[in-house]
């Protein structure tokens, strides 16, 4: 998740919704299947590695895992 949202990051491309996250990582766009997706997204945005907007759109973080030097 982390590495496709970096590569969009990358390429200019801006926020994306987790239904879109999910389809990317060759997910069905299923309620439940995006629902994972969005609670991981989740968490991940709560431990600084994703950005969430308030419209519920995920972007990679500033401080990324693994982005940065290690304490």
């Amino acid at each position: 998740m982390l590495g496709m949202l970096e590569e969009r990051r990358s390429t200019g491309k801006g926020p994306v919704k987790a239904k879109e996250i999910a389809v990317e990582l060759g997910l069905q766009a299923t309620p439940a299947k995006v629902e994972g997706v969005r609670s991981k997204a989740r968490r991940l945005a709560e431990r600084g590695g994703l950005l969430q907007e308030t419209s519920g759109m995920f972007s990679v973080g500033r401080s990324a895992p693994g982005a940065g030097p290690s304490a």
